[in-house]
């Protein structure tokens, strides 16, 4: 077993290699009652090409069928749907699916290991029919008709297909109602046996534990199966620049919403060290204890603070900017203008460095979001210890070459809905 230690923290990862090379992380936090365990497969709505291990085949599914095989995971063949077995248990649980991962979750104080045996039967027995794909069809179009009327949703696939051409973090993660309606049982199962093989998934668990007895009752309930080969994704050719620079959505809302992306070219970087950077660029220059947001703030421009996330995989990586404005128009030449011309002091740097550092360290004290945020960094390839560790490593001078390489305004784009 794995140990990784932050001392600055106080805290420790544990990490099992299993001999299925499935990875197992356990974060202890003994200072608590609340258990929580989510149980993810690299398997997102951008993997909708790629070669089958066993076979060598190429494989072209419809998009949204990872969302579509999380929906019907539940369904058991003696008709019970596992969800409600968990919610009858008193535990919190879900799933979810994003571009690049799905995962399953539960939480709570009493019943773990009840819980925990619903969890891994109904996640290693799949049961697709016929009749319950084709069930499920209206469900999940239902839902993707929802999220083709929510402003927020149009805003960010808006801002995406201005960023990207032909990427997958164009698509919607559902699909569409006319992909959806070829998928089928067979789809399904081909999926599943490629993507939930034990060596394309991670089990992050979190709460008072031992490692080594939680690893030893996970592995207890695993069954067995044989090696795969490495799975082979097929995506587009990289992208040299943007799409297209701004998109412009009519859908008659209160206030307009306004969404500003950057593409990160800078592929020899550490992402991670980028992600930090560009927290700190931003909170520095645009942030709620910055002169620039006073100033919008007191023009009517803005409201509250603005939002900023930077997105980032083996196929995209994108800063990001949303909030809401009566001045849309006006919000983007100010933030552009700010981000590429604005002056970070080392006082201000270093102000900007306390606020994230206590922000990072506040993830910690959850387990819930130690268990989301482990997986989602797990899944990139990242260990979360990095984000502390990092900070100590930037300047005013790598700041500065950030900004200076990324936030440059001809390549910003903007989405709107109005």
């Amino acid at each position: 077993m794995k140990v990784i230690e932050n001392k600055k923290i106080d805290e420790k990862i544990y990490i099992e290699k299993l001999e299925n090379e499935m990875t197992i992380e356990v974060i202890p936090k003994h200072n608590t009652q609340k258990k929580y365990i989510i149980w993810g497969t690299k398997f997102g709505s951008n993997d909708n090409h790629f070669i089958e291990p066993n076979t060598g085949k190429e494989i072209k599914v419809p998009d949204g069928v990872a969302h579509y095989l999380e929906h019907k995971m539940f369904e058991q063949e003696s008709g019970v749907d596992s969800l409600y077995t968990l919610m009858a248990l008193g535990l919190d649980a879900n799933a979810y699916t994003t571009n690049d991962h799905t995962a399953y979750l539960f939480g709570g104080i009493d019943n773990f290991y009840a819980g925990l045996d619903e969890l891994m039967d109904y996640v290693q027995h799949p049961y697709f029919t016929d009749e319950n794909v084709n069930k499920e069809r209206g469900i999940i179009g239902q839902e993707i008709q929802m999220y083709d009327n929510e402003p927020e949703w149009k805003l960010y696939l808006n801002a995406m297909r201005c960023l990207y051409k032909n990427n997958p973090i164009t698509l919607d993660v559902a699909g569409s109602k006319e992909s959806i309606s070829h998928i089928t049982k067979e789809i399904l199962y081909s999926c599943y046996n490629t993507f939930y093989h034990p060596s394309n998934t991670i089990m992050v668990i979190s709460g008072d534990f031992e490692p080594e007895e939680i690893i030893e009752e996970v592995k207890k309930r695993l069954l067995k199966k044989e090696k795969m080969d490495k799975i082979e994704r097929i995506y587009p050719p990289y992208e040299n620049d943007i799409n297209q620079k701004k998109i412009v959505e009519t859908m008659n809302i209160n206030m307009p919403l306004y969404m500003i992306g950057y593409r990160d070219f800078m592929q020899d970087e550490s992402v991670v060290k980028k992600d930090v950077t560009l927290k700190l660029i931003f909170d520095s220059l645009l942030g709620k204890c910055s002169n620039k947001y006073q100033e919008l703030y007191e023009k009517g421009l803005i409201m509250e603070e603005m939002d900023d996330d930077y997105e980032f995989s083996d196929i995209y990586a994108h800063e990001i900017i949303s909030g809401e404005s009566k001045n849309v128009d006006e919000v983007y030449e100010e933030v552009t203008n700010t981000l590429e011309n604005g002056i970070i002091t080392e006082d201000v740097l270093a102000r900007s460095k306390r606020r994230l550092y206590g922000e990072i360290v506040s993830r910690f004290d959850d387990v819930e979001q130690i268990g989301r945020v482990f997986l989602q960094n797990e899944i990139k390839g990242i260990n979360p210890f990095e984000y502390i560790d990092i900070l100590d490593e930037i300047d005013l001078a790598y700041a500065n070459k950030i900004q200076k390489e990324m936030l440059k305004k001809d390549k910003a784009i903007l989405s709107t809905v109005k």
